[in-house]
């Protein structure tokens, strides 16, 4: 069986979006049945190095939706500046940027898939393939700031599962 370009990124993306808009969802409800301030819980950071909570959503919409533009104009850098979004707004980025990926048709994607994509920072720059710059730089970093959207909101006491990181499972036969 073969695995298209779409699959592993708009597929793969769309899963992650949805998981995090339900992750966030449910950390909206649990903070305000628990008295918990959403403005801290946006500034909350695991680790004082670390960036905060307000930046996890936005650096998984730019490492996907980013990532899929990136692979159209053949450049991808880190994003700009994180804009202060309360948790509100936060909420409502994952959804457009879901919304957006679930409109991209699978022809788009898959005709991508010859194309490279320069990965750069200043002058540091790493040439990707299409595949390989979906596989080994934008899915492992959406699924590392979900998954630190996920533990911070987890510290605040969110009662979130596996299930709740992993969102809609693509099934079927």
């Amino acid at each position: 069986m073969a695995i298209s370009l779409y699959d592993t990124s708009v597929g793969s993306y769309l899963q992650t979006l949805g998981a995090l808009s339900g992750v966030l969802e449910k950390g909206r409800r649990h903070c305000e049945a628990n008295g918990i301030d959403l403005k801290e819980v946006v500034a909350t950071r695991l680790y004082p190095d670390m960036n905060p909570f307000r930046f996890q959503p936005f650096a998984a919409v730019h490492l996907s939706l980013g990532a899929l533009k990136g692979l159209e104009a053949g450049r991808f850098s880190p994003p700009g500046p994180v804009p202060e979004l309360d948790y509100a707004g936060l909420q409502q980025l994952v959804a457009e940027a879901h919304g957006e990926l679930s409109k991209v048709s699978r022809e788009s994607v898959d005709a991508l898939e010859p194309n490279q994509v320069i990965f750069s920072v200043g002058d540091f720059k790493m040439p990707f393939t299409a595949a390989n710059f979906v596989l080994s730089f934008s899915l492992p970093n959406v699924f590392f700031h979900a998954t630190t959207a996920y533990d911070i909101l987890r510290m605040k006491g969110v009662p979130l599962g596996k299930i709740d990181f992993l969102g809609q499972l693509r099934i079927g036969v």
